[in-house]
């Protein structure tokens, strides 16, 4: 009670800025709240958001294609893996990786929960869900390896109180807060491992948009000045010089369109327009390297800034429109999602175990990210042929190339079509990467 207690002011800090980001998010951004107090009536309010793009390209780029389990080493048996990956999709999985990816996008954290299914004829012996990080949080140990201690979510009821669920490595608690904290259920679990999972988006549990914050508010800024501009344009005021006009002969001015005044040679009348129009073009250049530097400092590619026509092709264009800096961040992001992934396993493997007797080692499951099937078709295509003439195996061949979503179903689906290479295998000779005919028929 201790911990909950000293971990709860600090989660409540946490919980406050992600939910700041989350309405960021949404398009609830401080431009909204803006207030004008020269000529306050027009006062645009403009949202460009940015914050929305940057997520869901990040979210797509990176888990646009299902996350598979590919079988790791020659150890593991071949017709487990694709079990596993049966069962994943009966879950729902790839849905539910969208849905973390989208809140460790946001606010840097994501948290999964796995629990044995209840139900008894359930697709598959586990289920999973995504739970917002608002509401739950992960307490670490400060020592060596900082090892999760407990995994807590919770809820406010009905009645006003707070409903806390705690799980640690072997027990599940249940607290009631009112006044006081108090536990009203405590049991055993048999898991082993807590079944709240954190996947960070990094180190720093910082979102895809948050160290731009500031320039994503520039730009709304920009945006909303703008159109203020023009609209204090086309709405000038009148000036008038050496006449006097009351309201009832403005009034007939504005519905008529003209006005007569009386004028002489000491005191020349004088009506005319006031007026200074925005120079549209300087703010679209200060805009436009705004909105570059959030391009650059997110790690995204310029797909429409950069409108211009250059000899550049293929690969060149990758590289010039910062295509190599989104594939860096989805590499970097990569190794941290394995790592929670890797838990998670843990828990499932554990739960596979004990229900339906399916043996899974984790050492057995390499975690498989698959994007730009269709780039540079025909490299790896090539690449593939090459690998297999050289005499590695159909199977590590199928994963390397980067051409299938699920290189393991691929391979199972096409081992009787892959006989040719196993037969190839056995007739390479040192020094040489081609098969020798005269070793026997290896069409």
């Amino acid at each position: 009670m201790d911990v909950l207690s000293e971990t709860l002011s600090i989660h409540k800090t946490n919980s406050e800025e992600i939910d700041y980001l989350y309405k960021y998010y949404r398009g609830k951004q401080p431009i909204l709240q803006r207030e004008k107090k020269i000529r306050p009536e027009i006062n645009n309010k403009i949202v460009e958001n940015h914050a929305f793009e940057i997520v869901e390209f990040k979210k797509g780029y990176v888990f646009g294609e299902p996350i598979q389990y590919v079988r790791r080493g020659e150890t593991a048996e071949e017709n487990k893996i694709p079990i596993l990956n049966e069962y994943m999709l009966m879950v729902d999985k790839a849905y539910k990786d969208k849905e973390l990816a989208e809140w460790f996008y946001i606010c840097g954290t994501a948290y999964r929960m796995v629990l044995p299914s209840l139900e008894e004829y359930a697709d598959a012996p586990f289920e999973t869900d995504v739970l917002d990080p608002r509401y739950t949080f992960v307490v670490y140990n400060n020592g060596f390896g900082k090892k999760p201690l407990m995994g807590v979510k919770y809820i406010e009821t009905t009645e006003g109180k707070m409903l806390y669920s705690i799980y640690t490595s072997n027990t599940y608690f249940e607290v009631l807060q009112d006044k006081e904290f108090k536990i009203v259920k405590q049991e055993p679990h048999v898991l082993r491992y807590i079944p709240i999972i954190e996947y960070p988006a990094n180190a720093s549990r910082l979102g895809a948009f948050e160290v731009v914050l500031p320039l994503l508010d520039a730009i709304n800024n920009t945006g909303s000045n703008r159109q203020d501009g023009v609209d204090q344009f086309i709405q000038s005021f009148m000036k008038f010089i050496n006449c006097d006009i009351d309201e009832e002969t403005f009034l007939a001015l504005k519905e008529l369109g003209a006005l007569k005044v009386k004028s002489d040679s000491n005191n020349p009348a004088d009506v005319d327009v006031i007026s200074q129009e925005l120079d549209q073009s300087q703010t679209q250049i200060t805009k436009d390297d705004i909105y570059r530097a959030i391009l650059i400092i997110c790690g995204m590619p310029d797909r429409h800034q950069n409108a211009r026509s250059t000899s550049d092709t293929g690969t060149a264009v990758y590289y010039r429109d910062g295509w190599t800096a989104a594939e860096a961040r989805a590499k970097d992001i990569e190794l941290i999602f394995k790592k929670a992934e890797r838990q998670f396993l843990r828990i499932v493997l554990r739960i596979l175990k004990d229900t339906v007797g399916i043996d899974i080692k984790l050492n057995e499951i390499d975690i498989k990210f698959t994007r730009n099937k269709i780039d540079s078709l025909l490299v790896k295509t090539q690449g593939l042929q090459n690998m297999l003439e050289a005499g590695i195996h159909p199977k590590i061949a199928i994963a390397v190339c980067n051409l299938f979503s699920d290189p393991e179903q691929v391979y199972l689906d096409s081992q009787e079509y892959l006989e040719k290479w196993k037969n190839a295998e056995a007739t390479v000779t040192p020094g040489n990467n081609k098969p020798n005919p005269q070793d026997g028929d290896v069409a």
